[in-house]
Formats: structure tokens, sequence, C-alpha cells
């Protein structure tokens, strides 16, 4: 019998976060090398516990997760969900336009599926979450990329947007806070983006896990908000901002004109009842969950543990000239630069092996976000401050003498 080939729609798919750098990270550790794991914004593996609001939720409502639930989720939960989502200021939304599943991936999967054609064109943001290139390929279309401007906070370049758009374009990504630069994008900012889509009839598309981890005296816009006249389908979730990224609890929320969106509705449900329903026991926290706003802003003032990780990792890059970066306002991201003159690098993935062979730090290089330069990587501020600070300090001393 011949071997089994994987199809040629994953030709381009790539996991950097969980690629080879980091099965050589896991193989060290199965053979009893520590190794930092800053790969993954995942809460638990640095101490983080879920809120007592969910604990109580859950284990106050788990017998009634044992059966299948309604394919767009537990009605309670959807409740919760457009509660918050419209006071967020996004009008127009019943219990029908909600869909819960098992993380935002899941939902983004079923929405490009529905929502593209082969050859169709979708713009997304560079540096970006390569779930989304990802899915696009897998959908048969063509993620084109505009460039987040790094000299500007990492804001999205509008007037790049506007040059990338062509016939086959249907959609505009916005990641905000973005991952992996941690921006946070202004309401004027999203007023242009909005601008683009309303003009050229493109659908909009908001990635906003990260809304609840502002930080900085700032607030998040939801970008549905400002155009109550489009297509704006919303991302959101629980995983992030209440720690709890194994419950894998995500939700879309599809709002503007019904007639537009009607069929693209139709298809969310087409897609969503194949699987009968997402994970019942993790729905049943989340009225509970965004009721508990004190959670997570605690962690988020100053003394707070991820603004005090924050102010850790930023200080600690800066002592080296080698290195620059641009303080993040939203999620728990940093996207150093590396100083290519003075720290020669044509390839960022041999730079992260070399770096977790010789300091044990696990990191992914800037290409594993579609950068096209050798010249960044992703920091993922969830360590205690200290260790964080002696880890980028260690990448900081790493390259002041590394060369390829």
């Amino acid at each position: 019998m011949q071997p089994i080939i994987r199809s040629e729609k994953l030709s381009q798919v790539h996991s950097d976060i969980r690629g080879p750098v980091y099965v050589e990270a896991m193989k060290m550790i199965a053979e009893g090398t520590p190794v930092l794991r800053l790969n993954t914004g995942n809460p638990a593996t640095f101490g983080f516990t879920m809120p007592p609001s969910v604990r109580h939720a859950l284990l106050e409502n788990a017998d009634k997760a044992v059966g299948y639930c309604d394919f767009r989720g537990m009605p309670a939960a959807r409740q919760a969900i457009l509660e918050y989502e419209t006071g967020k200021g996004i009008q127009g939304l019943t219990l029908d336009d909600i869909f819960v599943g098992n993380g935002v991936s899941e939902m983004a999967q079923f929405a490009i599926t529905t929502l593209l054609n082969y050859d169709d064109e979708i713009l997304l943001p560079s540096p970006s979450y390569s779930l989304w290139t990802n899915v696009t390929l897998i959908a048969g279309a063509k993620p084109v990329f505009y460039t987040c401007d790094e000299a500007s906070d990492w804001y999205p370049d509008v007037e790049d947007i506007r040059r990338k758009i062509t016939s086959r374009t249907r959609a505009i990504l916005i990641i905000n806070p973005n991952n992996p630069t941690g921006a946070l994008y202004p309401r004027e900012l999203l007023e242009q983006i909005v601008a683009i889509a309303r003009e050229k009839e493109l659908i909009l598309l908001s990635d906003e896990i990260y809304d609840r981890l502002v930080m900085d005296g700032k607030e998040h816009v939801s970008t549905a908000a400002l155009c109550p006249d489009l297509p704006v389908l919303t991302f959101n979730g629980l995983s992030k901002s209440h720690m709890i990224c194994g419950f894998r609890c995500g939700w879309l929320a599809v709002s503007g004109p019904r007639q537009v969106t009607k069929d693209f509705i139709a298809g969310m449900v087409a897609l969503t009842s194949m699987r009968l329903c997402g994970n019942a026991l993790t729905q049943l926290v989340i009225p509970a969950a965004l009721r508990d706003e004190q959670s997570t802003h605690e962690l988020l003032i100053p003394g707070g543990r991820l603004y005090e990780q924050r102010e850790a990792a930023v200080n600690a890059l800066r002592q080296f000239d080698c290195l620059s970066v641009v303080k993040n306002s939203a999620a728990f991201y940093i996207f150093p630069r590396i100083d290519l003159k003075k720290c020669p690098i044509t390839d960022d993935k041999k730079f992260a092996m070399d770096l977790l062979h010789q300091k044990h730090i696990l990191l992914v290089p800037g290409s594993g976000f579609d950068w096209p330069q050798p010249d960044h990587f992703r920091v993922v501020m969830l360590p205690e401050a200290k260790d964080l600070a002696r880890a980028m300090t260690d990448v900081g001393e790493f390259l002041q003498t590394y060369r390829q």
C-alpha cells in the first residue's frame, strides 16, 4: 500500500507555536532539562488559576452538561454573551446571531469555511496569529497581508490595507488587541478601517479575545459597535481573560443588516449542527464569568501580576542596544525587534533553536506570525516578574554575541 500523503491544502499550513522548536523543547524536558516555555499564552503553566466565580459555576452546574445542548450553544450562555456584546455597543443582536464553540479557533474555522470560496482573498494583519492564515489556506482561499507599523505602535497601515484590496477581496480581519504585538487600536483607527470596508463593500472580522486584558487606563472598542450598517463577525471567549484556556470556550457574534448576513448564518448553522454541540460543561460558566469583571481587573493595574510582568519584561529588554520593544497596552505579549546590523540573523527559526539549546528558553520566532523579516520574536509575559526579567536578560546576553 502506498504511504498516505497529506492533502495539498496543508502544504503552507504552519504552527510554529508548536512546531519543530517546540518538539525539541519537549524532548529536552523529557530528558530532564528544564525549559522556560514562552511559546504559548497558557496561563495555567505559570500558576494562574480559574477565578472563584468560574469554579463555583462549574461545580454547581456540572450535572446540566451531561447531554447534548443546542448546536448554537446553551440559551443561558448565549444570553450572557448577547448582553455582554450589546453592552460594548454592538446593535441588533439576537440569540440566533450567536454561536458558542470550542474556542475561537473552532469558530474561526467554521466562519472562514462558510465565508470564503476557492481563490477568494482575505486581508490579514502582519504580524498575525497564524490560526487565521491556516484556516484561510485550508479553505482554499488566499491570505493577503497588510502591514502593522512598528513605528506607529504596531497600528495597521490603513493605506496598505487600501492598496492590497483587489476584485477577489471578500473581507478584512482585525485582531484587536493584537497577538503577537499586544497593540490596542484606538477608535479613530478602527473608524478608518470601517470606512474602507464600507466603501469597498467588504465583510469585517474582529478577533477580540483579549478585549478584557487592557492596561494603562485604556478602553477596548469593538469594531462592530462602530458600524451597525455593515456585516461584522466578532470573535471572543474566556480562555485568556479568565485563565481557562483548556476549557476551550469561544464564541462568534454576527451583526449587521439581516438581509446581508442571513445566508452566512444558515451556513454556520449547517456546520455547527454537524458536530452536534460545543463543550456543554464549559458553557455553564459563561454567565458567571462575564459578570465577574474584578478578577481580571486586579491583574492589570499597578501591583497586579500581569502589569508587573509586563514592566519587568520591557525594562529587561531595554537594557540591550541590540533589542528594542514597543510596550504593549493589552494582552500578555510583546514583539521585540532584533537590530540586524548589530546581530546579523538570516534565519529566525535557527535563532530560536539555538537559543533553546544554549539558554533553555522556548520562544516563537517572528516568521511564525507571518512577519517577513528574521528580526522579531514573541515574548509571552506569563512567568513571575523576576523569572521573566531573568529570561529576557538571558535573551539579550545571548544576542550580544550571537552570529549566523
